[in-house]
């Protein structure tokens, strides 16, 4: 049973950091992605960031390029989310998903599988 952990969320002041962590458990596939989604009240889910284990490729959506970093640490198998120069338009509960199959990294929500529980951040101005 494929699950997805996802935790470091937290209250942080405008300009501050934080690192989101997804621990990923029973995974048998070969080809698949990790994606960073965020979700605000209100507003619908958007993709953040993405990493492919085919080829560790990344992509970011345009409103963090230049501040988030995602990356992964296959020995654990967790992938991560440094986010830094937070803004308070950042604030959202963020959800890390799995996708099978994809062959390269894909942002929309619906080229994922597997969903994990989401995590608040919260960024006060």
């Amino acid at each position: 049973e494929v699950q997805l952990q996802a935790s470091g969320g937290g209250l942080v002041q405008a300009g501050g950091s934080l690192r989101l962590s997804c621990a990923a458990s029973g995974f048998t596939f070969d080809d698949f992605a990790i994606g960073w989604f965020r979700q605000a009240p209100g507003k619908e889910r958007e993709g953040v960031s993405c990493i492919s284990s085919v080829d560790g490729s990344t992509y970011y959506a345009t409103s963090v390029k230049g501040r988030f970093t995602i990356s992964s640490d296959n020995a654990k198998n967790t992938v991560y989310l440094q986010m830094n120069s937070l803004k308070p338009e950042d604030t959202a509960v963020y959800y890390c998903a799995a996708g099978i199959d994809l062959g390269v990294c894909r942002l929309g929500v619906r080229w994922y599988n597997y969903w994990g529980q989401g995590t608040q951040v919260t960024v006060s101005s």
